[in-house]
């Protein structure tokens, strides 16, 4: 009974799923007809003649005949839901910008110029990716076609793969045909626009968290089966260099996995804003910092290796000999990287300004319109006052808006050249919204309160992401030091037992069975391991970076910080339990 009711549902699920894929394939820039000609005929041919393949090669392995309908089967399958990929990747490329869009619209339409033009400005604004190009359909669908405006909209919203965009354009069309102006419907509009990017925020963000607690099981899980694979042949005898291996390609493609998972995840909010015709006094530092930083890194590296191979008359040992002689091998592996937290120290001191700079913005947005409104004055005059206050981080900045526009140069120059200062995304967008509206006529009153309203509630979702973050550094570094502890500690174990002197002749025939130390490679197990531990810290850190949303540089700081964590446990690892356990 149980068993048919459940049915139907899993009729209904696999119904939809073809229904959605078909409508990917009718959404798709190529016909339909020339995708499955030219992609998915071929790509099942392909297919076939992988099946094919392995009865032809009868000579060969298995592990060689085995991959090749896979590889076929992989091909087929990518060629089949490729349209459905497309149209996600529109579908969020659509979402990630819609909330910023929607402001740019109110903003436009405050100014009272034709709504019409509203569109044509929005279809200009490269930024906007796919949105922009939505705009200009419907400006296409009413210049060319003569369509009126909201019906245009209905048909676009009727072809767009996104819900939010679709439900806007719908209410949009139904505003307009039943006489509401623009600048009314958008300005309602407004409040719940923000509440849906909101929840859609935080609802990104519990699913960040369902991750880390999957990917902390997942992990644990894998550190157990490395440790496993590192100890059992002692007793089993089976070559523990192609155990340890095999465990380890799964670790990394777990890892992997998760990283790619967390990157699709994450929400798209860029923190960072790097205009390469007008560079900022921050820039020469950030890249003085970065080659610094990679130059002394190869050095090291030279010198490290250099002396291991003879290369070199000195040894890193010789320069750092309170590690003892020879060096412990995960030194060997973090040191070269250590020159790497120059350029991550540099960015996280700078990221840390960008972070203060737009958490003062608001309020210094909402300050210039409210009295540029209420004394009908320029904005040169009221930044004149505006400057003496205490905007933290931003006050700089500001004054050095105030002396461009004090200087007469161009109002739009100079606020180009103040957000290239700040190098901070929000702060660019918005003070162009700012300047346009205000260029355009708008009210500056209004302008303030709509821009500083939405980049609060933008900072408000950013620190709920900043202490996802935080929780996820405190994970991973839990874990980096967790896992080598446990990696390390098998391995020790091992080297305890192969360096015992048993006599096996007098123990009898079942010791010798007991224990087989024989085939265990110690070094080269644990150059695996030390491999392991490295990639764990790189991948760890590009998680961070995701989670966090800050700068792709700032994740060399975590990187070596782990990786430094990860050495001196392993190291310290190895001292206790050579300690405690030496025969």
């Amino acid at each position: 009974m149980a068993t048919d009711s459940a049915d139907p549902a899993i009729d209904l699920t696999v119904t939809e799923n073809i229904k959605s894929l078909l409508e990917s394939y009718r959404r798709m820039q190529m016909p339909m007809g020339q995708y499955i000609t030219f992609i998915l005929v071929p790509a099942l041919a392909f297919f076939f003649v992988t099946i094919a393949a392995p009865f032809f090669l009868t000579g060969q392995p298995l592990v060689v005949r085995v991959p090749i309908p896979l590889l076929g089967l992989l091909a087929f399958a990518s060629a089949v839901f490729y349209p459905k990929i497309l149209v996600s990747q529109r579908r969020r490329q659509l979402d990630n910008q819609f909330h910023l869009m929607v402001t740019h619209m109110t903003v436009l339409a405050i100014t009272k110029i034709d709504r019409m033009e509203v569109f044509r400005s929005l279809a200009q604004e490269e930024e906007y990716g796919e949105l922009a190009k939505e705009m200009g359909r419907v400006v296409e669908l009413v210049d060319t076609w003569n369509q009126s405006l909201d019906d245009a909209c209905r048909r676009r919203a009727q072809e767009v793969p996104s819900d939010t965009v679709a439900d806007f354009f719908e209410r949009l069309a139904y505003t307009i045909s039943a006489g509401q102006s623009l600048r009314e419907y958008l300005l309602t509009e407004q409040e719940s626009i923000i509440q849906e990017y909101s929840t859609v925020y935080e609802s990104t963000l519990n699913n960040l968290d369902v991750m880390k607690d999957l990917y902390l099981s997942m992990v644990l899980s894998m550190t157990f089966a490395l440790v496993f694979a590192v100890v059992l042949p002692v007793l089993t005898g089976t070559d523990p260099t192609m155990t340890v291996s095999a465990v380890i390609v799964m670790y990394i493609f777990i890892q992997s996995g998760f990283y790619m998972a967390l990157r699709s995840l994450s929400p798209y909010d860029p923190r960072w804003y790097h205009p390469p015709e007008k560079p900022s006094q921050a820039e020469p530092r950030i890249r003085a910092s970065f080659w610094t930083g990679v130059a002394l890194s190869l050095l090291v590296t030279f010198v490290t290796y250099g002396g291991l191979l003879g290369i070199l008359p000195i040894r890193i040992s010789m320069l750092i000999p309170f590690f003892g002689t020879p060096m412990p091998l995960p030194l060997y592996a973090v040191i070269p990287v250590t020159p790497l937290l120059i350029p991550g120290i540099v960015l996280y001191r700078q990221e840390k300004l960008v972070k203060a700079r737009d958490d003062e913005f608001p309020s210094f947005i909402r300050a210039l319109g409210t009295t540029e409104s209420v004394k009908q004055s320029t904005s040169s005059d009221v930044l004149r006052t505006l400057r003496e206050k205490d905007f933290g981080p931003l006050t700089e900045n500001i004054d050095d808006l105030y002396k461009r526009l004090n200087m007469r140069i161009e109002p739009a120059e100079a606020w180009r050249y103040f957000t290239a200062d700040c190098r901070s995304y929000l702060i660019q967008t918005f003070s162009e919204m700012y300047l346009i509206g205000r260029e355009m006529g708008g009210d500056p009153q209004i302008l303030g309160e709509l821009i500083g309203e939405n980049m609060s509630e933008v900072n408000r979702l950013r620190q709920q992401r900043s202490q996802a973050a935080t929780t996820l550094i405190g994970l991973l570094y839990g874990i980096t030091a967790a896992a080598t502890f446990a990696f390390f500690i098998g391995l020790e174990v091992v080297r305890i037992l192969s360096n015992m002197n048993i006599n096996i002749g007098n123990a009898g025939g079942f010791a010798g069975q007991l224990i087989n130390t024989e085939m265990y490679n110690i070094p080269l197990i644990e150059f695996l391991l030390v491999v392991v531990i490295m990639f764990s810290a790189m991948l760890s850190a590009l998680m961070i970076r995701t989670v966090d949303g800050g700068h792709k540089i700032n994740t060399y700081l975590h990187f070596v910080a782990m990786s430094w964590i990860a050495a001196l446990t392993a190291i310290l690892t190895r001292v206790v339990v050579s300690t405690f356990l030496a025969v």
